[in-house]
């Protein structure tokens, strides 16, 4: 996940709920809390100067409520809903917010809300913050006393064998063997371009052709993808998927 920092705005008409998401904020290191605000037409003429990436966004609240209110939002800033009311989720749901808070929340509820915003903007500044490692175009591995090169562009996945790594190839029936570890490996690998998905594989994204369920389809090689890495994979599959 990429070290970022989480711009923030928290909008809500009452004010000890606007402290205690203050608080909250404040505990967490990458949220960076750029303003609070009491109402949602407060908030909107901040962001028109000052755009931020998330919204803790309250939405029973007079004049313009958080559901009017987030329907306005530009598609880059996303929204986590805090109210009281628990029939507004579906409602939530609906306009794509992260997450939705039922007042009254803990830390841990807001904690656990908040990595969700830190999966899904990780995968999303990691575009930006990694433009260096997304250069890469070849890897050297050494296999059989040689050191061969290979292409990132021609992986299809890496399969972890205890202390050894097979490199699956487009249009190599077998697979390169060399001896190295997943995660060493993972820490070469362009981020955006490669995901790991199970503790025995690291997929290349743009060579996945089926999600189906908990498994990946690549070259009719079925993976599965294991619970401890499926949060990040879905948030990545859900970015980029067309809402129809």
């Amino acid at each position: 996940m990429s070290n970022i920092k989480i711009t923030c705005v928290i909008v809500d008409d009452e004010p000890m709920a606007l402290n205690l998401v203050e608080s909250y904020v404040k505990k967490t290191p990458f949220l960076e809390l750029k303003q609070k605000c009491s109402s949602a037409i407060e908030a909107m003429e901040f962001i028109k100067e000052h755009p931020v990436d998330l919204l803790f966004l309250d939405i029973q609240m007079p004049d313009l409520t958080g559901l009017e209110f987030s329907k306005m939002l530009p598609k880059e800033t996303r929204v986590i809903f805090t109210t009281a009311f628990d029939q507004y989720a579906l409602d939530g749901f609906k306009v794509e917010a992260l997450d939705y808070l039922l007042k009254p929340f803990d830390y841990a509820e807001f904690l656990a809300a908040a990595n969700k915003a830190n999966t899904w903007f990780s995968l999303v500044k990691g575009k930006q913050q990694n433009t260096v490692s997304e250069e890469k175009e070849f890897l050297f591995v050494k296999s059989e006393y040689k050191q061969l090169r290979i292409k990132l562009a021609d992986v299809l996945y890496f399969e972890g064998l205890k202390d050894y790594i097979k490199i699956w190839l487009k249009d190599n029936p077998k697979p390169i063997l060399t001896l190295m570890s997943l995660k060493s490996l993972q820490e070469e690998l362009p981020d955006m371009q490669f995901m790991r998905v199970h503790r025995s594989f690291i997929v290349a994204l743009k060579n996945i052709e089926v999600v189906e369920r908990s498994q990946i389809i690549i070259n009719k090689q079925r993976i599965t993808v294991s619970e401890q890495y499926k949060s990040t994979f879905l948030d990545y599959i859900n970015s980029n998927s067309l809402n129809l």
